[in-house]
C-alpha cells in the first residue's frame, strides 16, 4: 500500500481544483489580513509597500518552486519529502520539526489575531483577548480532534466569504483616500523595509503547508499548476489591495491591531466592525484549519505511520501539544509578558528555515527555469534571515537536536560493547539475533 493510499483510506478524499485551491488560498490567506498591513506600516510607513510588492514576487518564486516539486516527487511529507531528496534524511527531518514547531507556535498566534477582533468590538483589554483566543484555539483543536473529511468543503465556503470581505474593505473605503497619507514616504529609513518584510511574511507562509496534500490530487501533473496560478492571482490581488487601501485610507493611524475593521468603517459604516470580528472569526477557523491538514499527513510522515496504525495517534498527539503550547503561550501574552511581535518573530524565523531548505533542495534536484526560480528565491530567505534576530535561535535549536541523536547512536554503535556484539560467533550477538527486526527499503521522505 502506497503512502498515497495510506491518507486516503484515514478519511482524507481526492481533492478538485476548485477545493485544493480553497484550501491553497485558505492557507495563505489569514494573519496577514487580520494583522500584519498595520505592523508593516508601523515599520516602515508607506514604503512597507515595497515589501509588499517584494513579497508577492517572491511567493510567485515559491508558488513555482512547489509546483514544480508537487509535480516531480508526490509526497505525504511534503517539505520532508522535498529537502530529503535533495539535501539527505537528516536536513529533511530539520525541516520536518520546523514546519511543526512553527505550526505548534503559530496556531496560538492566529488565536490572538483574531481575538484582537472580538476584544475591539466589546471593548475588553488584553485579557480579554487571551480569554477569547484560548477559547477559539479549543474550538480549533476541537474540529480538528473531529475529523477532517469536510475540511475541503468547509474550505471552499470560508475562502469564498474571505475574499468578499477584503474585497468591500478595499474597495469600498477607496473614497477615503488621501495622497497625503503616502508622505513621508520612508519615515524610518530604508532599512524598516527589510523588517517590514520580514514581519511580513508570515502573511505569505503557506505554500509549504499544504505541499503534502498534492498526493491528494487525481492527477496533480494538470490539476497543481491551476491551482497554484488561482492562488497566486487571488492572494496577489488581496493583499496588494488591501496594502494600498491601509496605507491610503487610514494614513498616520495604519499602525493598529485592527485594520480591516477600520478599514470596513469606512466601507460600510458602523456595521463595519460587527463585519470584521465576523472575518476574524472564519479566518482564525479557516487559516488554523488548513495548517492541520498538512501538519497531520507530516506527522503521520515523522512518526512512521505504518498501513494499519492510521494517523489518528499522531495527530492527536499533535493536537495535544498545540492546545499545551499555545495555552502557556496565551496566557503570557495575557500577562503581558511576551508581546504580539514577539510572538509573530518565532513562527517567522521557523518557516523560513522551512522554506530555506526546500529551495536549496530544488535548486540541486530540479532542473530548467524552476532552478533559476529557486536560486534567487533561497538567497531572499537568507536576506530575511539576518534581520530574524534573536528568533533565529529556535530553527538552531531544531538543527542541533536533529544532529544530536544520530551522534548519539554513532558513538553506541562504536562503543566497545556494540563490537563484541557485531563480533562473529560472539555470545552477545546471539543474545540479541532474536530481537533483531527486518530493514525494509526507505520511501522519499521518510527522514528515518
Amino acid at each position: 500500500m502506497t503512502l498515497s493510499s495510506k491518507i486516503t483510506s484515514a478519511g482524507l478524499p481526492h481533492l478538485t481544483t476548485s477545493r485544493g485551491a480553497a484550501l491553497y488560498i485558505g492557507a495563505l490567506l489569514g494573519p496577514g489580513l487580520l494583522l500584519l498591513p498595520g505592523l508593516a506600516a508601523a515599520e516602515a510607513g508607506p514604503a512597507s509597500i515595497l515589501a509588499w510588492l517584494a513579497l508577492l514576487v517572491l511567493s510567485g518564486l515559491f508558488a513555482a518552486v512547489f509546483a514544480a516539486w508537487g509535480q516531480h516527487s508526490p509526497s505525504a511529507g511534503g517539505v520532508i519529502g522535498y529537502v530529503t531528496a535533495g539535501l539527505g534524511r537528516r536536513a529533511g527531518l530539520v525541516t520536518g520539526w520546523a514546519f511543526l514547531a512553527g505550526v505548534v507556535c503559530g496556531a496560538p498566534l492566529v488565536c490572538i489575531i483574531g481575538a484582537s477582533y472580538v476584544a475591539e468590538l466589546t471593548g475588553g483589554g488584553q485579557l480579554t483577548r487571551a480569554a477569547v483566543a484560548a477559547v477559539l484555539l479549543l474550538t480549533v483543536v476541537g474540529l480538528a480532534a473531529g475529523g477532517l473529511r469536510a475540511s475541503a468543503a468547509v474550505q471552499l465556503v470560508l475562502v469564498g466569504v474571505l475574499i468578499v470581505v477584503a474585497v468591500v474593505a478595499s474597495a469600498g473605503s477607496a473614497g477615503s483616500a488621501r495622497a497625503g497619507n503616502w508622505t513621508p514616504f520612508a519615515p524610518h529609513g530604508l532599512l524598516s523595509i527589510g523588517s517590514a518584510a520580514v514581519t511580513l511574511m508570515f502573511s505569505f507562509v503557506g505554500w509549504e503547508a499544504v505541499a503534502p496534500l498534492t498526493t491528494r490530487f487525481v492527477n496533480p501533473r494538470r490539476q497543481l499548476p491551476r491551482v497554484v496560478a488561482i492562488t497566486l492571482a487571488v492572494t496577489s490581488a488581496l493583499y496588494l489591495g488591501l496594502a494600498v487601501a491601509t496605507i491610503s485610507v487610514l494614513g498616520p493611524r495604519a499602525a493598529t491591531d485592527v485594520p480591516l475593521a477600520d478599514l470596513l468603517s469606512h466601507a460600510i459604516g458602523a456595521a463595519g466592525r460587527d463585519v470584521a470580528v465576523v472575518a476574524a472569526i472564519v479566518l482564525t477557523l479557516g487559516t488554523t484549519n488548513a495548517y492541520m491538514n498538512g501538519a497531520a499527513a507530516m506527522t503521520g510522515q515523522l512518526a512512521h505511520v505504518s498501513a494499519d496504525s492510521g494517523a489518528s495517534r499522531p495527530l492527536l498527539r499533535l493536537l495535544g501539544v498545540i492546545t499545551g503550547v499555545g495555552l502557556l503561550l496565551i496566557t503570557l501574552y495575557g500577562l503581558r509578558i511576551v508581546s504580539t511581535a514577539a510572538l509573530v518573530a518565532v513562527p517567522t524565523a521557523l518557516f523560513l528555515a522551512v522554506y530555506l531548505g526546500a529551495m536549496v533542495a530544488a535548486a540541486r534536484v530540479l532542473h530548467g527555469l524552476v532552478r533559476l526560480a529557486a536560486l534567487p528565491a533561497a538567497l531572499a530567505v537568507i536576506g530575511m534571515l539576518a534581520f530574524c534576530g534573536w528568533a533565529l535561535t529556535m530553527p538552531a535549536a531544531i538543527a542541533l537536536a536533529a544532529g544530536w541523536r544520530p551522534w548519539v547512536h554513532a558513538r553506541r554503535r562504536s562503543s566497545p560493547q556494540a563490537r563484541r556484539m557485531r563480533c562473529p560467533g560472539g555470545g552477545a550477538r546471539q543474545a540479541i539475533a532474536p530481537t533483531t527486526t527486518r530493514h525494509e527499503p526507505r520511501r522519499l521522505g521518510d527522514p528515518w
